[in-house]
């Protein structure tokens, strides 16, 4: 039988943990045993190791004799995974590629040396007046390698920098953030999956975010609404970005800004699937693919890349926040046929700060684009 590390427990890896189970893999997971490790009882083997700890997991994961490691939907597991299998000659992502893919401030820098062009920025650690002289405000400010809208916030004036770099660097592992110009427009995120070097784009996704300043995501769709014209534009961004960024092996999620001029804008990559339930159920969903058996072939070394993936039907999800209120006699009623699975995780509704102030979902599944509100 093989044997898979999966690192991270949370509900974000409970599909990939389910997955691999259904393929017959003894499932190895390694996280804390924070009271949220949900996966905990479904995997063959749980480890209360902080997913941080690279050297204690990959000492272990030799004394197991694992066949391959990933994880799903998550940043901060990425540098992990990719020193422990670049020391047990697994298939993964480089060193470099991990960390130019979880750290905003070096992933900014490779995206100016590979001349994709990109919002201005500056890294700092505290509010320093001179750094922003040549900046024009609004700033958007964000922690160096966080995910899930933590701590991003838009400054109109220095005061408001001021504030937003101090609870920015506070939520960051490195204590630093990157602030940069803000980019006015549509965002969307682009889904691949690589294996040897070789990418393929699978499918865009529409994004809806919350108001300013917090810039929450409250919606997905798939696929895009956008023109060909600017599908082509942003595939090919995305090739770039894969490229400059060292992405070998495994699913990548790329978000993207659109202008009204139909100018495309980085904003970041991550060298994992697409959390928000769009690579576990969303891009299956919309095109057929099965995303999670691609990632746990690759990290086995079995996978064959398909020459493309077309969209087949439409699907997406809502979020439950106190701005989308409007979902709930939706979420409460059992007559709705494109429903695919839904959820209320607390009864309070606040307002969407973080996606952790989310307080509930729907996944949907149809021949056209739901449009709640």
């Amino acid at each position: 039988m093989k044997k898979i590390a999966i690192l991270g427990a949370s509900y974000l890896q409970l599909p990939l943990v389910q997955k691999a189970k259904e393929n017959g893999l003894e499932v190895h997971c390694f996280a804390w045993d924070d009271g949220k490790a949900v996966c905990k009882d479904i995997a063959d083997y749980f480890y209360d190791i902080s997913v941080l700890e690279k050297e204690i997991i990959l000492e272990e994961c030799k004394k197991i004799g694992i066949h391959g490691i990933l994880t799903i939907a998550t940043d901060i597991c990425i540098p992990s995974i990719a020193y422990i299998a670049s020391n047990l000659g697994l298939p993964g992502n480089s060193i470099e590629c991990s960390l130019l893919t979880t750290n905003k401030s070096l992933m900014r820098k490779c995206f100016k040396e590979n001349n994709i062009e990109s919002p201005q920025s500056v890294t700092v650690s505290e509010f320093n007046i001179t750094d922003f002289e040549s900046f024009t405000y609004p700033i958007i400010i964000k922690p160096s390698d966080r995910s899930g809208s933590l701590g991003v916030i838009k400054a109109t004036s220095p005061e408001e920098c001021k504030k937003a770099i101090e609870n920015a660097v506070h939520v960051s592992f490195s204590k630093t953030c990157v602030a940069e110009e803000f980019i006015k427009g549509k965002e969307v995120s682009i889904e691949t999956i690589s294996y040897k070097g070789k990418h393929l784009i699978i499918t865009i996704t529409d994004k809806e975010i919350t108001e300013e300043p917090y810039f929450v995501e409250l919606a997905h769709h798939q696929p895009s609404a956008f023109s060909e014209e600017i599908k082509n534009k942003i595939h090919e961004v995305s090739y770039h970005i894969l490229n400059a960024t060292k992405v070998e092996n495994g699913a990548s999620h790329i978000e993207l800004m659109i202008t009204e001029d139909g100018k495309v804008y980085p904003i970041e990559i991550g060298s994992r699937m697409g959390g928000d339930f769009i690579g576990s159920d969303l891009v299956q969903l919309s095109t057929g693919y099965d995303y999670l058996q691609a990632v746990l072939d690759i990290a086995l070394g079995q996978y064959i890349l398909p020459e493309s993936v077309q969209s087949i039907a439409y699907s997406g999800v809502y979020f439950l926040s106190e701005e989308t209120e409007f979902l709930l006699p939706v979420i409460n009623s059992n007559n709705v046929d494109y429903i695919v699975k839904k959820e209320i995780l607390s009864d309070i509704l606040k307002p969407a700060h973080s996606s952790n102030d989310r307080s509930g979902y729907l996944i949907y599944k149809s021949d056209h684009k739901i449009i709640l509100e």
